[in-house]
């Protein structure tokens, strides 16, 4: 890979990954309440949610979050996993907020408290540019390395 792919990720992957990160850091210690709310959402859209324990579940979200943030972080991580990592990520939150209708109206604008969850949309297109964008640089017939 050229120094100048791994430049013209490096903003996308560290703007990224560091508030992937510092989300799942800050996860690590939430509080039973914090649990108990982060799983509820969760369970609307994904229903088999509902069986785990909430403190199990913010658990398991921080140590997700804290992989695929780090994940960005290290340039040793190809972009095209990275952004694997990073869709899936983004798609399964934004999956939620379509399945919760108090975040978003019937056109899917986000309500005040949907504001937090629709800015993922932004994470979704990051991932997907870093496919795009390795798939481009890694193929013969583009590739001018």
């Amino acid at each position: 890979m050229s120094l100048a792919a791994k430049l013209r990720r490096a903003p996308l992957r560290i703007a990224t990954g560091a508030f992937i990160l510092n989300s799942g850091i800050g996860k690590l210690q939430a509080d039973e309440q914090t649990a108990a709310a982060l799983q509820g959402m969760g369970a609307n859209a994904y229903p088999a949610l509902k069986k785990v324990e909430p403190k199990i579940f913010i658990k398991a979200l921080a140590v997700g979050e804290v992989a695929v943030g780090t994940a960005l972080l290290l340039p040793l991580v190809p972009a095209g996993l990275a952004g694997l990592a990073l869709t899936g990520f983004a798609g399964s939150l934004l999956y939620m907020y379509a399945r919760t209708p108090a975040l978003h109206d019937r056109y899917l604008r986000p309500t005040q408290a949907g504001t937090a969850v629709a800015k993922d949309v932004f994470m979704l297109g990051a991932g997907v540019s870093l496919i795009i964008d390795a798939a481009l640089n890694e193929s013969p017939i583009t590739a001018t390395d």
